[in-house]
């Protein structure tokens, strides 16, 4: 499966459109890690257990997204988007979108 961000892909040609497809996970916060990002927020730094709950949670949208073009026979996604939502007070929505077609060599 290709992914890409592009409308395009290059040495290829779109030789049908199958429509929108998306992937999303919620995840909330853990109130240990709350007190660790105070801390750092405090002297500075990465909040490292924040960075790796956002790239699992991008990684698991991006499975759900390919899932659901798989099911529609596309062999590629282009115009991949992300966004977020904050859903309550320490949970949020990462989805990921985009558009499945089927794609051949030029």
């Amino acid at each position: 499966m290709i992914l890409t961000t592009a409308e395009n892909i290059a040495g290829k040609k779109i030789v049908k459109t199958l429509g929108l497809v998306k992937g999303n996970t919620i995840r909330a916060r853990h109130i240990g890690r709350d007190i660790v990002a105070i801390f750092r927020n405090i002297v500075g730094g990465e909040i490292v257990d924040y960075t790796k709950l956002i790239a699992e949670s991008r990684e698991q949208s991006i499975d759900r997204m390919v899932e659901d073009a798989n099911k529609l026979g596309a062999n590629a996604i282009t115009m991949i988007r992300f966004s977020t939502s904050e859903m309550m007070q320490g949970a949020a929505e990462l989805l990921v979108y985009g558009t499945a077609v089927i794609i051949e060599d030029e």
